[in-house]
């Protein structure tokens, strides 16, 4: 992972760690169910983010070194695991 793509995605980690935080402290002090899935939805979100950063470092950086290396056996490999992933995400 690229070192700028490593720092951005240990901040908003950070941060949504801050945010999990937070929720516990919302559900330890009864707040209104609605707005505790208000801040669910926000962290759900912002993992998101980060998945997608994550993603687009691979391919720039795994998928495309496998594209130029010639391997079929390396393009094929990297290919189905960027697929299997793609599948996990929608669940």
């Amino acid at each position: 992972m690229r070192k700028d793509i490593k720092a951005s995605c240990q901040k908003r980690l950070s941060r949504i760690e801050g945010q999990v935080r937070g929720l516990s402290k919302m559900v330890d002090e009864d707040r209104y169910c609605i707005d505790i899935v208000t801040q669910i939805s926000a962290v759900r979100a912002a993992l998101r983010r980060v998945e997608e950063e994550v993603l687009r470092d691979h391919v720039s950086h795994c998928v495309e070194h496998a594209i130029t290396s010639g391997s079929k056996a390396d393009q094929r490999e990297k290919i189905a695991e960027l697929m299997a992933v793609i599948g996990r995400s929608d669940r």
